[in-house]
C-alpha cells in the first residue's frame, strides 16, 4: 500500500477508536467540567492577538474544516472579542496565498476575494475598534442585530449571493428556540459538502446547576435544536468524526455536514 494511504487508513482507525470508547468520552468530559469549574478556561486562549473563547481543539478542527472546503465566504452569530472572526479571516488569507501561488498569479491585498461576515445583536464599541484596526479586517463585514431577526438574515442572504462556498458557523445565544430559528434561516445558505458548525452543543450535559444563572441548559440547549432541525431536514448529517479525532469539544453532535 502506498505510505500515504497507508498512514491516511491508521489515522481514520485510531479516530474511530478514540470515538467508540466511551470510558474515553466520559473522563474528557469530566476534565472540561472541572476546568470549567475551576476558571473561564476558555477564555485563556487569544488569535492573533484577540480573545477567541474557545478551546484549541475546536479551533484545530476549523482550520481542517476550511482547508478541506476552501469557503469563499464564512458566516458567524456572535463575535464578542472578534477572535474568531480574526483566525477565520486568515484562514481564508491563507487559502487565497496558496491559490496564488499554485497558480502564479499576484494578489491585491486591498480587494480580497474571501470574506468573513460576524452577525451580533451587540458589537461593543471597544471590540469593534480592535477588530476595524486588525490587519485582518479587510476581510472582515459585521452586522449589528439580532441573527433571528428577519431582516438581518435576509440581509446576510442577499450579501451571500456574491459567494458560491459558504461555511456558517452558530455561537450566540444558545436557547434551543434561538439556535433553531438560526438553522431554519442560515443553514440553507451551506453549500453542499461545507458544514454549519453548531457550539456550545454540549451544554446539554452539563449539569443544570451550572447553566442556572443562563436562560439555557439541559433540554433548552443548541443540540436539543439541533436535533429538532435534523428531524425536519435531510439535507445534513452530524460528522462524528470531527469529535471523535478532537475529543474535547464544546460542539458535540455539532458539527453538521450538507450532503444534498
Amino acid at each position: 500500500m502506498d505510505p500515504v494511504k497507508k498512514f491516511e487508513e491508521e489515522v481514520k482507525e485510531n479516530i474511530k477508536n478514540l470515538g467508540d470508547n466511551d470510558e474515553l468520552s466520559k473522563l474528557t468530559f469530566e476534565w472540561m467540567l472541572k476546568t470549567g469549574a475551576i476558571g473561564d478556561y476558555t477564555y485563556n486562549f487569544k488569535w492573533l492577538g484577540r480573545p477567541i473563547i474557545q478551546y484549541p481543539q475546536d479551533l484545530i478542527a476549523m482550520q481542517e474544516l476550511v482547508w478541506q472546503i476552501k469557503p469563499d465566504l464564512i458566516i458567524e452569530t456572535g463575535i464578542a472579542h472578534g477572535g474568531s472572526l480574526i483566525m477565520n479571516a486568515s484562514y481564508l488569507s491563507l487559502l487565497d496565498h496558496c491559490e496564488a501561488i499554485e497558480n502564479n498569479e499576484m494578489i491585491d491585498p486591498s480587494n480580497p476575494k474571501r470574506k468573513v461576515l460576524g452577525i451580533d445583536i451587540d458589537i461593543r464599541e471597544h471590540n469593534r475598534k480592535a477588530i476595524e484596526s486588525h490587519p485582518m479586517s479587510n476581510r472582515i463585514d459585521m452586522i449589528e442585530g439580532s441573527s433571528i431577526d428577519e431582516n438581518i438574515i435576509k440581509k446576510v442572504t442577499e450579501y451571500a449571493k456574491n459567494y458560491k462556498k459558504i461555511f456558517i458557523c452558530l455561537d450566540s445565544n444558545h436557547t434551543h428556540d434561538h439556535v433553531l430559528k438560526e438553522l431554519e434561516g442560515y443553514a440553507p445558505l451551506v453549500s453542499i459538502g461545507s458544514y454549519c458548525v453548531v457550539y456550545d452543543t454540549a451544554i446539554e450535559s452539563t449539569p443544570a446547576e451550572l447553566c442556572s444563572d443562563r436562560p439555557w441548559g439541559p433540554g433548552n440547549s443548541p443540540k436539543t435544536a439541533v436535533w429538532e432541525y435534523l428531524k425536519r431536514n435531510d439535507n445534513f448529517v452530524i460528522d462524528k468524526s470531527i469529535e471523535s479525532k478532537i475529543l474535547i469539544t464544546v460542539a458535540p453532535d455539532g458539527f453538521l455536514k450538507r450532503v444534498t
